[in-house]
């Protein structure tokens, strides 16, 4: 074929198999962009390699070329995943926001557990469950086996005598 006839011969593939090809690049990357990149390269290699191509059943040769280009270039995806540092992190969740604030976290509640047990009775153990242990006030009712609204004054208490005594200290 001479380069007109090649030409025109291209530009009806192009006219005629666009749309299949496309689709099958898609289906292959299930991405559009790239489909749409390795459509053309599809088409440029069909142009380039027309004087190899005996003429015969062109639509499954396109396809043939479609396909093995989608195939090169999700081998080549695969070793372009180069794991990053985030990646590799990420595997290892994080505790907290850093090992500073579980530090600052750690001496908080060893502070405010000690604070608590100076506390007079019934006072210590009713602070050390609902704001050490973080237990609601009915589940503490039922626990100390108390009236829900004699332990919500105990806690009322509590808060009130730790606010002292924190407000002793930075004093």
């Amino acid at each position: 074929m001479d380069k007109i006839d090649s030409k025109q011969y291209l530009a009806q593939m192009i006219e005629q198999y666009q749309n299949l090809i496309f689709s099958i690049c898609v289906n292959k990357t299930k991405d559009y962009f790239i489909a749409e990149d390795l459509t053309q390269e599809t088409f440029l290699s069909a142009f380039q390699n027309l004087g190899s191509f005996d003429g015969k059943n062109e639509k499954a040769w396109l396809c043939r070329i479609a396909t093995n280009k989608c195939i090169d270039y999700n081998k080549q995806a695969a070793r372009r995943m180069i794991p990053t540092e985030d990646t590799e992190l990420g595997q290892f969740p994080a505790s907290g926001e850093g090992p500073e604030k579980d530090y600052i976290e750690r001496e908080v509640y060893t502070e405010l557990k000690e604070q608590c047990s100076r506390l007079k009775p019934p006072y210590d153990k009713i602070a050390a469950m609902y704001f050490v242990e973080e237990k609601r006030a009915d589940e503490i009712a039922e626990i100390t086996r108390k009236n829900l609204k004699t332990v919500q004054t105990q806690i009322y208490r509590a808060r009130a005598m730790l606010r002292k005594m924190y407000g002793k200290e930075r004093g």
